[in-house]
């Protein structure tokens, strides 16, 4: 088409002012005209989305254009824990409508919105509307708010702890007390505001006259638009952490953004390493900017997955609360760029190290290359290697470098040693164990393992093909000790195997017991499930009959079998039996479930399932006696 004079597109919205105009007081043949030159204008990309309006002014009486509806827009999925440490997200409801009740101990308003919101579900319950509360006071504790539901009963209501406040700053939630409705069938919010008109601050009817969320979840159910879709929220006001010192309230890119990113995100995210981008620029956390919202909100980034209420932990790679808020707020605001480097720019990570604990003293290599095709369910590989140290060694530590990270699943090291017994697989003592998300780190201090010389090394690699036909040689590094050390450094592990999971079931529980048989100090904990594994717990079960949560994750993520390394390592009693309950999801919600339809059993591929609890202890002297690391000749 041929380009129209920039005159023509200055004086064009007087002109068509002048049309529409005419259109509605001439008659007919005027309109008639009008739709002619709209149809001119809808060939035009830089018009075209200008002549529905105008379409609609022409038609006038002779025939009626329906308004577009808005697109839906969609909120981002999330994910948060209740006060009893029960894991919820919002894209795993069952139902036709997720009602979002915005709470906080203490305030008037929402305590007296409690049997309502009971009455609402009471209704609605059955027609697939299911309602959570969302305390999103960063103060309140799961114990204070246990006192806040003993005080004022919710019943069978979840609170869900939005402690770091990030669902609220996200959906600008300002006030408790304000609901927020959404429709499962494409996530979008239909309602938003108060559940009726009866309460405001320090003010209340003696009865609702208007009842907002009854009548838009009514309408939602029944497929009517909702003819009142937001309403004013009256609550107490929610207090959010100060982000910034800036007079207009602008988050720094520059001094806040890029060192959390930095920190928390540029270990996996650079080149050469795991993450599938490098955070290599400030152009690049812009773009990314809407799905570092998402991935917070929904918890699957910074990795890490213990519930903060127990245990105290090593290499933690969460976000605290400021950390969070200041991200999300920098997404709120667009992403600015702002004044300053570019911190991300000026100090791009070069090649991670190959041994990231350093040169070990000695290798141990894979004696011919493995060839994993592109597709496939292949069987474990059991690659036997004599141990390359030429005399008795107690280690510091040992590495576990896969070749073809792509498609190892996990690479488990066992030994022959001399004078050691079998861990019962038949192929030695477990030494090491390498899975997504490993952190290389030595042994805990004044702890070691003994490797006797020319030990006979079982080096078990489970493979899961990508669609690439590729090759690896994993190595095996070893770190040596100067002497023996004080305590041996053990492996030990609660399990079932006895697995019987039923097709469709979203929580398939299970546990596994092992005994502690002598006093020990325990270093590390591991939880170990397949795709439909979804939460574990560990705790002491003493010989004085209390019982102590060592750790719980309450959403197990396959790709990150973290090991969780203790701050202070814990003396266990000998009778304390250690206790590992959890579960399975087989249903379809689960989004890495193989295949919902099928009864899942105890098996190695990751289609199957396992339910391992690993620890590493070293047994603790006895008294009188200060050195109990054994293991055959020592140096």
């Amino acid at each position: 088409m041929r380009a129209l004079p920039a005159v023509f597109w200055c004086e064009t919205p007087g002109y068509l002012v002048t049309i529409m105009t005419a259109a509605l007081h001439k008659g007919r043949r005027a309109r008639t005209a009008m739709k002619r030159f709209i149809n001119f204008f809808s060939a035009v990309p830089i018009l075209a989305g200008l002549t529905f309006s105008f379409g609609a002014l022409a038609a006038g009486r002779d025939e009626a254009v329906a308004p577009r509806p808005a697109p839906a827009v969609e909120v981002p999925n999330f994910a948060l824990l209740d006060y009893h440490g029960k894991y919820f997200e919002l894209h795993r409801a069952q139902g036709r409508a997720v009602v979002l009740f915005f709470t906080g101990n203490g305030c008037p308003i929402a305590r007296k919105s409690i049997p309502k919101l009971r009455e609402l579900r009471r209704k609605f319950a059955d027609q697939g509307v299911v309602v959570w509360m969302i305390n999103s006071y960063s103060q309140d504790t799961r114990s204070s708010v246990r006192k806040e539901v003993n005080q004022f009963p919710v019943g069978s209501l979840p609170v869900l702890l939005d402690q770091r406040q990030a669902l609220a700053l996200s959906f600008g939630v300002q006030r408790t007390a304000e609901v927020i409705a959404i429709d499962t069938s494409n996530w979008s919010v239909f309602y938003r505001g108060a559940i009726d008109d009866q309460l405001s601050e320090g003010a209340a009817k003696p009865e609702a006259t208007e009842k907002f969320l009854e009548n838009a979840l009514r309408q939602h159910l029944e497929g009517k638009p909702i003819l009142q879709a937001r309403t004013s929220a009256k609550g107490c006001l929610i207090a959010f952490e100060k982000v910034s010192s800036a007079p207009d309230g602008e988050v720094s890119y520059a001094k806040q953004v890029a060192p959390i990113l930095q920190e928390k995100c540029v270990t996996c995210h650079s080149p050469g390493n795991i993450g599938p981008f490098a955070y290599s620029s400030y152009e690049t956390a812009r773009k990314k900017s809407r799905m570092m919202e998402e991935v917070l909100l929904a918890q699957r980034m910074p990795p890490w997955h213990a519930d903060p209420a127990y245990g105290r932990f090593q290499h933690v790679r969460s976000l605290d609360i400021l950390e969070t808020q200041t991200l999300l707020s920098w997404v709120k605001q667009g992403a600015p760029r702002g004044e300053g480097a570019d911190p991300l720019a000026a100090s791009v990570p070069g090649t991670p190290p190959a041994w990231p604990l350093g040169q070990p003293d000695f290798v141990a290599r894979f004696p011919k290359t493995e060839e994993i095709p592109a597709t496939g369910v292949l069987e474990y590989r059991h690659i036997k290697v004599t141990a390359p140290n030429t005399e008795d060694e107690w280690l510091g530590g040992i590495t576990i470098r896969p070749g073809a990270r792509q498609v190892v699943h996990h690479v488990v090291l066992r030994a022959r040693i001399r004078g050691v017994s079998d861990d019962g697989s038949g192929r030695g003592t477990l030494m090491a164990v390498w899975v997504p998300g490993t952190v290389p780190v030595r042994f805990p201090e004044n702890t070691g393992r003994f490797l006797s010389k020319g030990a006979q090394l079982d080096i078990e690699m489970h493979y899961t093909p990508d669609g690439a036909a590729r090759t690896d040689v994993t190595e095996i590094g070893f770190y040596r000790l100067a002497e023996k050390p004080p305590l041996s450094l053990t492996t030990m592990a609660a399990i079932n195997m006895d697995l019987n999971i039923p097709p469709g079931e979203p929580d398939t529980q299970t546990h596994a017991l092992v005994a502690i048989k002598n006093d020990c100090t325990l270093y590390s904990l591991s939880p170990h499930q397949h795709k439909r594994g979804s939460w574990m717990k560990f705790e002491a079960l003493k010989p004085d009959g209390t019982r102590q949560v060592l750790l719980s994750v309450p959403r197990y993520d396959f790709n990150w079998q973290t090991e969780y390394y203790l701050t202070e390592p814990k003396h266990l009693e000998a009778g304390t039996w250690i206790l590992c309950t959890g579960g399975f999801d087989n249903s379809k919600l689960n989004p890495s479930n193989p295949d919902p339809a099928k009864r899942v059993k105890w098996g190695e591929q990751s289609f199957e399932e396992m339910f391992v609890g690993f620890m590493n202890v070293a047994e603790t002297p006895p008294a009188g006696r200060a050195d109990t690391a054994s293991g055959g000749a020592g140096k």
